[in-house]
């Protein structure tokens, strides 16, 4: 452990390193792009799992975010080194092109990067991987991948998806990687616990505070801004369904594809003609006569439910990142007043489009905000039979199947998914707890259902976050350490390939394409007419 020590901690030669390096099985070593809920969601893994990996640097252009994601997973109690700390990805950019040259020339550095954790907003993430990617690196890219089709198209093309990459590469689909979930899949793919699927029901539950907090006053509130909700919200529920009935376990089988794609949707309720009559022309909580008899209040959701009970984390961090150094140093009634001043800003008719779609606004009047993402929507996945043998074998489960998908905002479940699939031999039912499995030969007998009950983990989407970070981290871990090729530890650890991972997001840009055409959407030959088209890039 000292050499591993000295050869991160220690500016040395490329001379120098390389055997040191060579002596010891090496963590790999990774620049988080972002110390918002989602970077600091992958870093905490790591510290509190103790995952093979090392979080090496932070770069974020909030000065407080990054000095507080520092000292918690990178530089602790000392001051950070130059390798360490970056007010953005460009200036890490520019550092890590000078450490090379230098490193070229026979200079001592300090040792460079393995990988990325790409945690930035959805919409600079083909920037910032098309300029990181002449450094070749292993990376981690938060869902969505991108907010359009082109973007996402373009970034499966450079990262060498027609091709095959030659670096690992994982999406933030989490849910592939709980406990919970990964038992699931188990008992339906391996255990055939239900026999063949037939159909699958699963709701993502946003929670009617999460989706005013992000999707009508927030980051995400907005397509021109940001992207659909099904995007931006719930590509990973896409995957996940189609992680449960298009790829199997048994090596070699084709993946079985959905032949159509629909959706219905619509933002219901948070438009200007549903506002209260008894809210008049307010635009802000702050100065509304309705605001103690509104469920949306944002003066009772931030302050007084939240922070005056002593909370400082999410939400409440989003609305002032620094608030936990702003109380700690002038105390709790100062840090209510500033959340407060944040929350009571405002804009009218006359302010720039520009300044307002540039910030959030937290304590605006959920009905009066400039959002148009939906807040409840509905995708049905339909699959034809496809019960051939392929090269002589023959594979279960490829018969005609149906997966419907509900995204609905007004719930008091906050993002605990929840399902049933129908199989020829019972039912299924799951909640992000429990797995209920009935069996039709228990005819009239329900007592007799098994129920499993999977083990709690740390960490976010009921361990997936963890899940997910142990899966890249050992992936890389397996390739920089020469044990593993590329392509074996993405299958290996990972579980998910770019193509793969492009193809979920891709699905959802078709059921938005069928929804906005008002129409059915053959799957198939959508797909055939794009991989043309990424053929011809």
């Amino acid at each position: 452990m000292a050499e591993v020590r000295h050869v991160d901690a220690e500016k040395l030669t490329a001379s120098e390193r390389t055997p040191l390096c060579s002596a010891v099985r090496r963590k790999p070593r990774f620049l988080v792009i972002g110390a918002g809920q989602r970077g600091t969601a992958y870093a905490s893994a790591v510290a509190r799992e103790a995952l093979p990996a090392i979080i090496t640097a932070i770069a974020d252009p909030i000065w407080s975010k990054r000095i507080s994601f520092g000292k918690k997973y990178i530089w602790k109690d000392q001051a950070p080194r130059e390798d360490q700390d970056f007010d953005s990805w460009q200036q890490f950019l520019e550092y890590e092109r000078s450490r090379r040259e230098a490193e070229a020339t026979g200079e001592k550095v300090y040792a460079g990067i393995d990988g990325i954790i790409l945690c930035t907003q959805d919409q600079t993430h083909k920037e910032i991987l098309q300029a990181f990617g002449p450094l070749r690196l292993h990376v981690l890219c938060e869902k969505p991948i991108a907010t359009t089709l082109q973007d996402c198209q373009d970034i499966y093309v450079s990262l060498g998806g027609a091709k095959g990459p030659d670096k690992i590469f994982s999406t933030g689909h989490v849910l592939r990687y709980s406990p919970h979930n990964m038992l699931l899949r188990k008992l339906l793919l391996e255990d055939r616990a239900i026999g063949e699927l037939v159909s699958v029901e699963h709701t993502e539950p946003v929670g009617w505070f999460h989706f005013s907090h992000s999707y009508v006053r927030g980051n995400w509130r907005k397509e021109s801004i940001a992207a659909p909700s099904l995007l931006c919200k719930s590509c990973h529920d896409i995957d996940f369904i189609l992680w449960l009935l298009c790829y199997k376990t048994d090596f070699g089988e084709p993946a079985h594809m959905p032949s159509l794609v629909s959706s219905v949707g619509n933002l219901s309720l948070f438009t200007k003609r549903r506002k209260p009559e008894a809210a008049g022309n307010a635009t802000n909580c702050f100065s509304c006569s309705h605001e103690q008899n509104c469920n949306w209040s944002a003066k009772k959701m931030y302050i007084e439910k939240l922070y005056d009970h002593g909370h400082r984390e999410f939400p409440v961090r989003v609305v002032v990142p620094d608030i936990e150094e702003i109380t700690a140093k002038a105390g709790t009634e100062y840090g209510r007043e500033v959340l407060t001043q944040i929350l009571s800003s405002d804009y009218d008719a006359s302010t720039p489009r520009a300044t307002i779609e540039s910030k959030q606004w937290y304590g605006r009047c959920v009905w009066e905000s400039d959002n148009d993402v939906l807040d409840d929507q509905i995708v049905t996945l339909t699959w034809d039979d496809d019960s051939r043998s392929v090269s002589s074998k023959e594979f279960p489960d490829r018969g005609p199947k149906t997966a419907v998908f509900h995204m609905v905002a007004f719930t008091e479940a906050q993002c605990e998914r929840r399902g049933k699939i129908s199989g020829t031999h019972g039912e299924i039912q799951y909640d992000s707890k429990e797995i209920r499995v009935y069996k039709f030969d228990k005819f009239l007998q329900p007592e007799a259902a098994e129920v499993f009950t999977p083990p709690k983990a740390a960490g976010g989407h009921g361990g997936g976050d963890g899940g997910l970070m142990n899966g890249f981290s050992k992936a890389v871990e397996a390739v920089i350490n020469n044990e593993l090729s590329v392509e074996q530890a993405q299958a290996k650890y990972v579980g998910c390939t770019l193509k793969e991972a492009f193809m979920s997001h891709a699905m959802v840009f078709a059921a938005e394409e069928a929804r906005l055409g008002r129409k059915i959407v053959d799957w198939q030959d959508w797909w055939a007419k794009l991989e043309q088209r990424l053929l011809s890039q």
